[in-house]
Parts: structure tokens; C-alpha cells; sequence
């Protein structure tokens, strides 16, 4: 390769991280409009477990978790010449979409689901939960290192899941 490649091939990589992260961003966006009238509403006086974090905990988790998916994602997506990454690119949105729809339902901003809708967030929550494992297990023989990066969010994941069925047992 020359200089001229080797400059438009990293200017290429970076321009993908940046992608990764404005959609991971994106999403958390999403989010953050799905719970900022709710937090100091309904939530705030819901019953929560007793191992439920303060508010304030979730958007600096969030920041760091969806920087570590786009670096795993971007990571992925860097070996596409040497191997196939279709199918764990392709969980990876699954595991994406699934993310982006369960804030909204949790907090009621679906209107043909009903607001909150706890248990249908839980079933949500739980699918997300088998898809970052299946996404993490996917991008083990491409990257390990992409790998291990979504260890923390399944970790934070599996932990929502906890604290959406204990709202959800608690609250109905």
C-alpha cells in the first residue's frame, strides 16, 4: 500500500468508529427523551428494589457503555477483510434495536402499549439479554478483545433486568 491508501484506509476506520458511536449515541438519545419526563414522575415514586442505583448512576453507565459497544462494533467491523462479520454485525443491530425499543416501553412512551408497561419491558429486556450473549459469543472468533468489551453491558444489561422485574413485581 502507499501513503495515499494506507491515509484514505484510517481516515475510512475512523470515519466507521464515529458512525458506531453517533448510532450508539443515537440510541441513547432516544432513551434519555423516553425517560426525561418520567424519572421525576411515575418512577420516582414507583417501589424499586432495594438494590436500585440513583438515577444519576444510569447516564454515566450508559455514556461508557455505548462507547465500549461502537469500540466492540468498530472492532468487528476491522476484520472484515479477513473474515466474515455479516452475521455478528447483524446481531449486533438485533441486540441494538431491541436496546433502543425497551427505554420507551419501559417508561410508557409507546401509547398503544400503555404507560408504564413493566412486564412487556421485562420480555424486551430478557430477549436483549440472550441477544448480547449471542452478539459477545459472535464476535469472539472475529475479536476477543471486542468480545470481552461487552462483557460490562451484558453485566449492566443482566442488572436491569433485575431491577425491571422488581418494578414490575412491586408495582402491579
Amino acid at each position: 500500500m502507499n501513503r495515499t491508501s494506507d491515509r484514505t484506509s484510517t481516515l475510512t476506520s475512523a470515519l466507521v468508529l464515529v458512525a458506531f458511536l453517533a448510532i450508539s449515541f443515537g440510541v441513547a438519545a432516544l432513551g434519555s427523551i423516553a425517560t426525561a419526563g418520567n424519572v421525576e414522575g411515575w418512577y420516582a415514586d414507583a417501589a424499586k428494589a432495594p438494590w436500585n442505583p440513583p438515577s444519576w448512576v444510569f447516564g454515566p453507565a450508559w455514556t461508557l457503555l455505548y462507547t465500549l459497544m461502537s469500540v466492540a462494533a468498530w472492532l468487528v467491523w476491522r476484520q472484515r477483510h479477513r473474515v466474515s462479520v455479516r452475521r455478528p454485525l447483524a446481531l449486533y443491530v438485533v441486540q441494538l434495536v431491541l436496546n433502543s425499543i425497551w427505554t420507551p416501553v419501559f417508561f410508557g412512551l409507546f401509547p398503544f402499549i400503555g404507560a408504564p408497561a413493566l412486564w412487556v419491558a421485562l420480555a424486551i429486556i430478557l430477549a436483549l439479554d440472550v441477544m448480547v450473549l449471542l452478539t459477545m459469543i459472535a464476535f469472539w472468533p472475529v475479536s476477543k478483545t471486542a468480545a470481552w468489551l461487552l462483557v460490562p453491558y451484558w453485566a449492566w444489561v443482566l442488572f436491569a433486568t433485575t431491577l425491571n422485574w422488581a418494578l414490575a413485581a412491586l408495582n402491579s
